[in-house]
């Protein structure tokens, strides 16, 4: 009885809880290994199709957070440093992460959130790039001139990196 009760009384704070932290309720959710469930979103991408992945891992910080923001990927003819993009950088093993670097076709890849640590691919292993990014209380375009004024600074500030991300951390 003591236990249905107290359950009763944090109800709202759950709700609250879920809706701040993009969790709907009612939403169904299956969750899957990202080395089961990124080749299918990569076929699916290059058949023409977009989608709309939850974002695992805090590489990407501050701009998405672990299990919280989505992200809409498609398939463009071009990338140009600056874009997010899902990337396979070796056999079953994919990244979403941002282009710091590109010579001919071969791409150079780095989380937000990583201060030193690159990756490196070709363009053909590219799988789509990020269009929109879902927050639990808006979706802002890739393009949006604010988000790409704040990401260029972000790219900037890589020798204070460290110093931003403590930070960051510290208020979250």
């Amino acid at each position: 009885m003591i236990k249905s009760l107290i359950h009763f009384l944090c109800t709202p704070l759950r709700h609250r809880y879920r809706r701040r932290n993009g969790v709907r309720d009612g939403e169904a959710h299956v969750q899957l290994p990202n080395a089961a469930f990124l080749p299918i979103v990569a076929e699916k991408l290059r058949e023409g199709h977009t989608a709309t992945i939850v974002v695992k891992g805090i590489s990407m910080r501050p701009f998405l957070e672990s299990e919280r923001d989505r992200v809409t990927l498609a398939v463009r003819p071009d990338y140009h440093i600056g874009d997010a993009v899902l990337a396979q950088i070796a056999p079953g093993h994919f990244v979403l992460h941002r282009i710091v670097g590109m010579d001919g076709q071969a791409v150079t890849l780095q989380g937000d959130g990583n201060l030193r640590g690159v990756e490196h691919c070709q363009v053909g292993d590219i799988c789509g790039v990020v269009t929109h990014y879902l927050r639990p209380e808006r979706v802002i375009e890739a393009s949006d001139p604010k988000l790409v004024r704040r990401i260029r600074w972000w790219f900037r500030l890589r020798p204070i990196r460290r110093l931003l991300l403590l930070f960051y951390k510290a208020i979250i």
